[in-house]
């Protein structure tokens, strides 16, 4: 329920006293720092400093709904974690489809992410999920992806609809294009043994040819995924290795189905 995700937050000052001095009330002052409480329940989400931004749910959520709605997206899910300190809404668009199999229809979807303790980026993202995890995971094609830090000198904030609409607009062409060329397109053993396991860092090695043995990575999206899922399961989220690993998945797969595809 969307409503879930609706709750009221507010900002709260965090004062204090200097440590050296015995408090008496006069030496209250600022601490650089404020609580985002939320309103429903009086409990406190986070201690932020006074450069985050707060962008609520509610905000979103005016701008976004009747902007997806318009290209035919439909809500789908919406998971509020942590007694709220994080929230992701999940559209998927039904008019555009993309067969992988007799029993296996994928449709776009847009999926909006946002924290109140920063564990998130205000995030929109464009593409076909397999898995999003709690802890910032995902696992499946990423057409768009949009992310901005809460901050006060982050301008971006303030262009919301513009982030949702371009997502949207690529979504359908690209889902349509480059997505069903994933599918169609059968994977080489030789590019595997050639080029795939070149990108794996060799302490990454052993769990990866466990994977994909028992998976059989059989087209271009099937590959997509066994390399997701070996930056989700086994890379440090956060890690310069496991952000490069994964700036490279979508680029590289598409690279080399159009070669292959094309051949």
């Amino acid at each position: 329920m969307i409503n879930n995700a609706l709750f009221p937050v507010k900002e709260v000052p965090a004062i204090g006293a200097p440590s050296d001095t015995i408090f008496s009330g006069d030496e209250i002052h600022k601490t650089g720092y404020k609580f985002i409480v939320r309103e429903d329940t009086g409990s406190v989400l986070s201690c932020m400093t006074d450069e985050y931004k707060l962008v609520t749910n509610q905000e979103i959520y005016d701008i976004a709904h009747p902007v997806i709605t318009k290209f035919g997206g439909v809500p789908r899910e919406v998971e509020v974690l942590s007694d709220g300190k994080k929230t992701s809404i999940k559209y998927c668009i039904p008019d555009v489809k993309v067969k992988i199999s007799e029993k296996d229809v994928l449709n776009p979807e847009i999926v909006i992410r946002n924290s109140y303790n920063g564990a998130w980026e205000l995030a929109v993202m464009g593409g076909a999920f397999r898995l999003i995890c709690s802890n910032g995971m995902i696992v499946g094609y990423i057409v768009d992806k949009k992310t901005n830090r809460h901050s006060i000198y982050n301008a971006s904030l303030n262009n919301l609809e513009e982030m949702i609409v371009d997502t949207v607009e690529n979504i359908g062409e690209k889902f349509e294009g480059e997505f069903q060329l994933l599918i169609d397109t059968k994977v080489p053993r030789e590019l595997i043994m050639k080029e795939v396991f070149k990108m794996i860092p060799d302490k990454y090695m052993e769990p990866y040819v466990q994977y994909i043995i028992g998976q059989k990575p059989n087209n271009f999206w099937d590959l997509h995924n066994s390399l997701t899922w070996l930056n989700t399961h086994h890379m440090k989220r956060g890690s310069a290795t496991a952000h490069k690993f994964e700036s490279n998945i979508h680029p590289t797969i598409v690279k080399w189905a159009q070669r292959i595809g094309h051949a």
